[in-house]
Formats: structure tokens, sequence, C-alpha cells
């Protein structure tokens, strides 16, 4: 089974993924549940931005490039985006920096005087950046909170996933490990 194949079938195994668009077929729209959306296209580079982190230094994704990323648009309103923050850490924490970043980018306009306090009592270490405008959200078209999408070592986006995820399943570390081997 080839690559974007095997992608396709772990993530369907992961509750609730509404992607039905498989990585080989560019021409067709993505749709979900709710119908078709604007949002960036599997198997195209993923969009570059900077956003500044918790300590105002600005980071952008393509300092990332070589690397397997989970980018991850969240806000701490939103509860099914703190029920996966846990498991997102513990997923972070399993791979090295040199394979491995997840970029949790918060759409909270209060920025770190949120996110912060959040970061502190759940323990997190993966960057949080802030799109309090919510243009990276938009251009990436993350409607609904929250949104992930998977980009490769390439910088291709591989996957979208909208809703939260156990990110300690066994099907998400496949996921993780298979764009690894890209």
């Amino acid at each position: 089974m080839k690559l974007p194949a095997l992608i396709g079938v772990v993530l369907a195994m992961m509750a609730g993924v509404v992607v039905t668009r498989s990585l080989s077929s560019q021409s067709e729209p993505v749709r979900s549940v709710a119908g078709p959306r604007n949002i960036v296209k599997l198997g195209e580079p993923a969009p570059n931005f900077q956003l500044r982190d918790m300590n105002g230094q600005l980071v952008s994704l393509s300092d990332r490039q070589g690397k397997v990323i989970l980018l991850n648009f969240w806000a701490t309103w939103c509860g099914p985006c703190r029920v996966e923050m846990p498991a997102m850490e513990r997923l972070y924490r399993t791979y090295s920096r040199k394979d491995f970043e997840i970029l949790a980018v918060s759409t909270d306009p209060q920025g770190a005087a949120v996110t912060r306090p959040f970061q502190q009592e759940i323990g997190l270490t993966f960057p949080i950046l802030h799109d309090a405008d919510y243009r990276v959200g938009l251009a990436y078209g993350a409607r609904t909170l929250p949104m992930t999408f998977m980009v490769d070592r390439q910088g291709i986006v591989r996957q979208l996933i909208f809703g939260a995820r156990d990110w300690e399943a066994p099907e998400a570390h496949q996921l993780v490990e298979l764009l690894m081997k890209s």
C-alpha cells in the first residue's frame, strides 16, 4: 500500500475523521460532514506564516521545514481543545524535536494573558503561537476548533483532522511515524 493510502487508512481508524478526499486525488474538493469548505488543500504546500510565541518571539512554519508538523488551531474557551491538549503534550514528548514538532495556534484574542495560565496549569511544553486576529486561521480555512493540519517533512499538507482527537492512540503514533518516513 502506498504511503498516502496508508495514511488515509490510519486516519480513518481514528474516531470521527471526516476527510473524504484521498491524498492522491488533488482535483476533488475536500468535504466534511458540513459540506464543502474553503481550506488548505491536501497535497499542497502548507502556507507559511509568522506568529508570536508566548515570549513574543516570531515563529514561522518555514523554520520547522524538515520536520513533521502537527499544526493545531485551538482556543482556551474551546472544551474539546482543552480535552485533547494533555494527549498532544504526551505525543510531543514521545518524539525528538529533530523529527517532530507541534505548533499550537491559539485564536484567543487576549493572547498570552489567557494561554499562559492554561499552559502552566496543564504543563504544556510545545510552542503556543498567537493568532489573535485569526488571519492565519482563516488563511488555512480553520473555521471550527480544534482543527489540525498534519504537514510532512517537505512542508506538504497530508491530513486535515476536524475536532479533538486522542493523540495517545496507536493510530496517532502510526500517522506521525508514517509521515516521518516520507
